[in-house]
């Protein structure tokens, strides 16, 4: 059975180039031309969106958040705005991917390829606890034996991303791509130095443990 994705895009050119190459890739493609204010039982069955930001109707983000509400379904954003901040709050609202237009159509599909190979999740838990280590995903604060401690954004994005698969490895790669801004700092040896200042603060407990020529896991941890 083909996967079936749904697409979100008003420009007619781009949004009938983008259906051929997911068709042409083996996908089976719905296309909206306008964005809608989604409730549970509306959205079809669709195994990835495609989101557009700038839509007549719903503005995109919106459509976003109110996904979120009812569905974890992965949502791959399209922007022609290139900004830090709407790459953060989309990100912070549940999208799993950005891209930035102009873009190759083949790139989108080998995201949407690599997406879909990853399991998708069931409705977050709201609070990670491994070991001593307390992660609020959506306060977004975290406490280490009732210690609160202050990270910047790419230090909890980094540490929750690790938090939602506890003892898994996670590439080095996959973190690069989904926790940093691939325009400004995305580069492994700078996932290395976030993940340097991120065991700093989180003090002698050591739970951000490298798995060597893979990357890195989230452990229950020990005092030093």
């Amino acid at each position: 059975m083909r996967d079936r994705i749904l697409l979100v895009e008003d420009d007619e050119q781009l949004g009938s180039q983008i259906v051929g190459h997911l068709q042409g890739a083996g996908f089976e493609a719905l296309w909206w031309r306008e964005g809608r204010m989604l409730v549970a039982g509306e959205l079809p069955d669709v195994s990835l969106v495609v989101l557009d930001l700038m839509l007549p109707g719903t503005y995109g983000l919106d459509m976003l958040k109110a996904l979120r509400t009812f569905s974890e379904v992965p949502v791959l954003i399209l922007s022609a705005r290139n900004d830090t901040l709407d790459k953060v709050r989309s990100l912070k609202l549940g999208a799993d991917d950005y891209m930035t237009k102009p873009f190759w159509p083949e790139e989108l599909v080998e995201r949407v390829r690599a997406r879909l190979r990853r399991p998708t999740l069931q409705k977050e838990q709201a609070v990670v606890e491994v070991g001593p280590l307390r992660i609020d995903l959506q306060a977004h604060t975290v406490q280490v034996q009732g210690r609160p401690v202050e990270l910047t954004r790419v230090e909890f994005e980094l540490l929750a991303a690790l938090a939602r698969r506890p003892q898994e490895a996670v590439t080095r790669q996959w973190l690069v791509e989904h926790v940093l801004d691939p325009e400004r700092e995305g580069t492994e040896r700078t996932l290395d130095v976030h993940v340097s200042r991120l065991r700093r603060k989180l003090g002698p407990l050591k739970c951000v443990e490298t798995v060597w020529g893979v990357g890195y896991r989230l452990v229950p941890g020990e005092d030093a």
